[in-house]
C-alpha cells in the first residue's frame, strides 16, 4: 500500500474495493452508449425519413431518453436488477435515488452501484428508442409518451431481470451485452407495435427516401463507435475480455458491412448507402451476445451470416411475404434487431469458447456451457458433449421467451394506450407531418415547407436606405 502514488490511495471517496481505472472506464462505456442514443439515434431518426417527419422522429428519440431515465432510478431498476419478487420480475424501490445504494459496491464488481445504475439505463433508454424505429412517421405522439413508460416498466424489465440477474432463465443463458434482452425484444416489440399502430399515409409508405444521406450517416457513426462502449462495459472492468469484446465488435460489424454491399451490388447493381448502414447495424446485433465471448474468427464468421441472413430476410422474404407486407415497420427494425439478435443468440450457443465462459461469467451461480462447436470438438468427454446441447436448448428456450413476452405484453400496452389517446394520427395530420404535431420544420431553404406562402420585406438598417 505504502508503494501506490497518492492518487492510488484509498481515501473517503475511495475505498479500497474500487478500482479507479474500472471506474473510469465504466462511466466511459455509459455515456458512449448514452452517445449511441443522444445524439446517435436522434440523428439517424431525424435524417433517415422523409423531410416531412425529421422533427418528429429525432424528437421521439429525444423524448424516450429523458422519460426512461426518470423510470429507470425511480422504479425500473430495481424491478430489472432488485431483490427477488417473481420469477420474471424484482422487487420495485425506489433505493436507486438514494446515496446510500449508489455509493456501494456493485456486487463483486470493482465500482460503484452508481456506474452500473447508469450504465444499465443507457441501455433501457436505446432499447426503447430502437423499438421506436418501427413506428416512425405516424404514431400520435401524445400516444408515445403513455407507451414508453408502461413498456419499459411491463416489458423490458421482464427480459433483464429473466436473462441477467435473477429470473428462472438467469446465469444460463449466453447473452453477452443484449443481444436477446435488447435487440430481439426492440425488433419484436416494434413489429407488434406497428401492427398495432397501423400503415403510414400511403404516399409515405410507396415513397420515404432519406432527407438527408450525410446525417444519416452521422448518426450511424456514433452508433458504430459508441458500440464499444455497449459491448465493452459488459465485463464491468477494464480487463481482458473489454478488449476481446471490442475488437470483436468492430470485426463483425466491418464483415457484415461488407457483406450487405456485396449483395446489393450483386442482386441489384448499386450500392446502397442505406444498405450499408443496414448491414453496419445487423453486424453490431449480431456480435452483441458473444462479443467478449468468441474468437476473433468466429466474430468474422458471425460478420458474414449477419450481413446475409438478415439482408435476404429484409430484401427478398420480406417483399414475397404477405404477412410483412401487412405490417408497416418503417426502419426494418424486425429484420436489423429481432432477426440479428436472433441469429447471434443462436451463434453465441454454437461459437462460445469455454475459458472465455469461465473468463466472464465468474458468479458461482453461473452454468453457461460450453459452445456447442466446442462440445464436439471436446467430444471424448461425455459431459462437454450434453453441456454444447443444452446450452443451445437454453439459447432457443430465451429466444422463444423474449418473443413471445414481447409480443403480448406489447398488444395489452397498445390496446391499453388506444383507450385513452388514439395510436395513429389523424389523416390530415399524416399528409402534413411536422408542422401539423410540432408547429416546427427540420429545415427550409428559400420558399421551401411555406404552405401559405406570404410577400417578405427585407429588414435593410437605414443606413444602406439613403444610398
Amino acid at each position: 500500500m505504502a508503494f501506490l502514488p497518492s492518487g492510488l490511495l484509498p481515501d473517503e471517496a475511495s475505498p479500497e474495493w474500487l478500482n479507479k481505472a474500472d471506474n473510469a472506464w465504466q462511466l466511459t462505456a455509459a455515456a458512449m452508449v448514452g452517445l449511441q442514443s443522444v445524439p446517435g439515434l436522434v440523428i439517424l431518426y431525424g435524417s433517415m425519413v422523409k423531410k416531412k417527419w425529421a422533427v418528429n422522429s429525432a424528437f421521439m428519440a429525444l423524448y424516450a431518453f429523458a422519460a426512461v431515465l426518470i423510470c429507470w432510478v425511480l422504479w425500473a431498476h430495481q424491478l430489472s436488477f432488485g431483490d427477488d419478487m417473481l420469477v420474471i420480475l424484482g422487487m420495485p424501490k425506489l433505493s436507486s435515488v438514494t446515496q446510500a445504494y449508489l455509493i456501494e459496491q456493485q456486487d463483486d464488481k470493482t465500482i460503484p452501484k452508481a456506474d452500473y445504475v447508469f450504465y444499465q439505463f443507457v441501455f433501457a433508454a436505446i432499447t426503447v428508442i430502437l423499438l421506436g424505429g418501427s413506428l416512425l412517421g405516424r404514431m400520435n405522439f401524445y400516444a408515445w409518451m403513455i407507451f414508453v413508460p408502461l413498456w419499459l416498466t411491463f416489458s423490458y424489465t421482464v427480459g433483464a431481470y429473466t436473462i441477467w440477474d435473477k429470473g428462472f432463465l438467469a446465469h444460463r443463458i449466453i447473452d453477452f451485452s443484449g443481444g436477446y434482452v435488447i435487440h430481439m425484444s426492440s425488433g419484436v416489440a416494434g413489429f407488434t407495435a406497428a401492427y398495432w399502430v397501423g400503415p403510414r399515409h400511403q404516399n409515405d409508405r410507396d415513397h420515404f427516401a432519406p432527407n438527408n444521406i450525410i446525417h444519416m450517416l452521422a448518426g450511424a457513426g456514433f452508433l458504430w463507435m459508441g458500440w464499444s462502449g455497449f459491448n465493452g462495459g459488459s465485463p464491468l472492468a477494464a480487463n481482458q475480455i473489454t478488449s476481446l469484446a471490442v475488437l470483436n465488435t468492430h470485426i463483425c460489424t466491418a464483415t457484415s458491412l461488407l457483406v450487405w454491399m456485396f449483395f446489393d451490388l450483386i442482386f441489384h447493381s448499386k450500392s446502397s448507402v442505406i444498405g450499408a448502414v443496414q448491414g453496419m447495424m445487423t453486424g453490431l446485433v449480431c456480435i452483441t451476445p458473444a462479443a467478449g465471448v468468441v474468437d476473433s474468427w468466429a466474430a468474422m464468421l458471425m460478420g458474414v451470416l449477419a450481413g446475409s441472413v438478415p439482408w435476404y430476410t429484409m430484401m427478398v422474404l420480406h417483399k414475397k411475404s404477405t404477412f410483412f407486407q401487412r405490417v408497416d415497420d418503417t426502419l426494418g427494425v424486425f429484420h436489423t434487431h429481432a432477426v440479428a439478435g436472433l441469429l447471434g443468440g443462436l451463434l453465441s450457443g454454437i461459437l462460445a469458447k469455454p475459458n472465455l465462459i469461465h473468463m466472464f461469467y465468474t458468479s458461482k451461480y453461473s452454468k453457461q456451457g460450453p459452445g456447442l462447436l466446442y462440445s464436439i470438438i471436446n467430444r471424448s468427454e461425455a459431459v462437454h458433449i450434453r453441456g454444447g446441447f443444452t446450452q443451445m436448448g437454453y439459447q432457443l428456450a430465451g429466444a422463444a421467451f423474449i418473443a413471445a413476452w414481447n409480443v403480448v405484453m406489447t398488444s395489452l400496452i397498445c390496446i391499453f394506450v388506444s383507450r385513452i389517446v388514439d395510436l395513429k394520427m389523424h389523416e390530415d395530420d399524416l399528409e402534413v407531418g411536422d408542422d401539423a404535431i410540432h408547429g416546427e420544420e427540420a429545415y427550409a431553404l428559400w420558399g421551401d415547407g411555406q404552405r401559405h406562402p406570404r410577400s417578405i420585406t427585407p429588414k435593410i438598417p437605414s443606413l444602406f436606405r439613403r444610398i
